[in-house]
């Protein structure tokens, strides 16, 4: 977990970022050699926390950790361009054909960020499950996975009442964030809560007007709103 990697420039500027923020996360809950990129501090927090959880009998995995503004770049542009499933609030399938762009856009965003504005591309932010209780290839990332039944109930009650004990939290609840609640996502605040405040928008109005983005023009017209909405509205600890 030594291992540094640096963050693009243009998504560091977003958030003040230093060149090497990251580390590799050795995960022992995947076949071979698999590794995720997490801030360092983050990396240490959710080491400990996932021995905490082992103990409890649930085996704490990430699905999930950085993402580069290139991969959110290509799950944005698979979604608007119908190559993607695009789901509904109530977790449905919808089609996009016939939408207006804007709509297409408030779709895309219940689930997912826009380039260069995802939590992920911090490093402080994950999305986990439990390994012990279904397999990452059958994963989906639904609330019923994490409800009462669901093969990650156990994780997200655990979660639920250790997490902020060793500084993480769930930043999409319901009725405190545009982005629809996401009980696998969760945050590690005594980091985030300094990154978010520095977000530029006009940097991220440079990225994207350069970018290959699709719906690129209805997103710079309502930049504000959106930025306003899908990253600084989100819930507290």
């Amino acid at each position: 977990m030594l291992t540094h990697l640096e963050i693009r420039p243009e998504t560091a500027r977003l958030y003040g970022l230093n060149a090497t923020e990251l580390v590799e996360y050795l995960s022992p809950y995947h076949h071979g050699y698999h590794s995720f990129w997490l801030e360092a501090n983050t990396a240490i927090a959710f080491n400990a926390m996932a021995q905490k959880a082992k103990d409890a009998g649930i085996a704490l995995a990430i699905c999930s950790a950085h993402r580069p503004f290139e991969r959110q770049l290509a799950i944005w542009n698979a979604k608007a361009s119908g190559k993607r499933a695009v789901l509904d609030a109530n977790e449905q399938a919808v089609s996009i054909k016939g939408l207006s762009d804007d709509a297409i856009v408030d779709l895309i965003l219940l689930w997912s960020a826009l380039p260069g504005a995802s939590r992920h591309h911090w490093g402080t932010d994950l999305d986990v499950f439990d390994a012990d209780q279904i397999d990452v290839k059958a994963l989906r990332l639904i609330e019923a996975e994490y409800g009462q039944t669901g093969p990650c109930a156990k994780l997200h009650a655990w979660l639920v009442e250790n997490a902020h004990d060793f500084g993480f939290y769930f930043p999409f609840q319901q009725g405190q964030s545009a982005v629809s609640p996401e009980p696998w996502h969760i945050s590690f605040f005594p980091v985030a809560q300094l990154l978010l405040p520095q977000f530029d928008r006009a940097e991220l109005a440079i990225l994207l007007e350069n970018s290959d983005m699709l719906l690129k023009d209805a997103v710079l017209a309502r930049l504000d709103y959106l930025v306003d909405e899908y990253v600084l509205r989100i819930a507290q600890p």
